[in-house]
């Protein structure tokens, strides 16, 4: 499957994967301040994400050897690869499945332990979306407040939103697979995975997802990586900080 990106810039090839239910264009403010110095940048949309094709298929196999597929389609080597939550465990799964195609990997707000689900509210607010009712962005976001109490949680969801023609919205996610395999978005790397070059684990101070018992897995998978903590960033960092962000993974370059 080649995936569907938002490309721009010209120089070194750098790859942001986003997160579960995200898509590409979630980093487009932050991809255009690396694209002004020198940074060929690659929003990638995840199988059953954003622009890219559904599949009934979903596990990080799956996904990292999307991306293996979008490089070569693309002639791209030696990537920097950025991926957060679901979109950084497929960036470890392909950096430790293929290391010579990964000349920096930076990780954001996940550890590569396993992590019990704990989507179900948002899944189900997203499945009862009626859309033969719904007309308006503000509509959804009114029928999905009654799962998902977090505005901007609710706003991040609804980006989703898309008009498949004119009176008729739809998700642009393939909310039946990721339902069904929602259990995999929380699944450990693989023991022996291991990826030996330069690597940036970022975690928000106020996250949960990373703690200090990650460090030590952390550094068994990633021998050669650091860790450094967001200020005043929660669960998504790169737009609860973004100044701190960009300095933290722009001094890892």
């Amino acid at each position: 499957m080649i995936l569907h990106s938002n490309t721009f810039g010209n120089g070194r090839p750098f790859l942001i994967l986003h997160g579960f239910l995200g898509m590409g264009d979630n980093w487009k403010t932050l991809a255009k301040r690396f694209s002004e110095i020198n940074f060929e940048m690659h929003l990638v949309d995840q199988r059953n994400h954003g622009r890219s094709s559904h599949s009934a298929d979903f596990n990080y196999e799956i996904l990292a050897e999307d991306i293996k597929e979008y490089c070569e389609h693309h002639g791209l080597k030696d990537i920097i690869l950025l991926g957060h939550s679901m979109g950084g465990k497929t960036a470890m799964f392909f950096a430790s499945q293929y290391p010579e195609m990964v000349s920096k990997l930076i990780v954001a707000d996940i550890s590569p332990r396993y992590y019990p689900v704990h989507h179900e509210a948002i899944l189900e607010g997203l499945s009862h979306l009626d859309f033969s009712l719904i007309k308006s962005r503000g509509e959804a976001d009114e029928a999905l407040s009654k799962f998902v109490d977090n505005d901007g949680v609710r706003m991040f969801l609804l980006k989703n939103l898309y008009w498949i023609e004119k009176g008729q919205l739809g998700l642009r996610i393939n909310l039946e697979a990721l339902t069904e395999h929602v259990s995999e978005v929380g699944e450990s790397l693989p023991k022996h995975a291991v990826f030996k070059g330069d690597t940036l684990f970022l975690r928000g101070d106020t996250s949960e997802y990373i703690d200090t018992s990650d460090e030590l897995v952390i550094k068994q998978h990633f021998p050669n990586s650091n860790l450094v903590t967001i200020a005043n960033a929660g669960h998504w960092l790169h737009a609860e900080n973004p100044e701190a962000f960009f300095k933290a993974v722009l001094e890892f370059l």
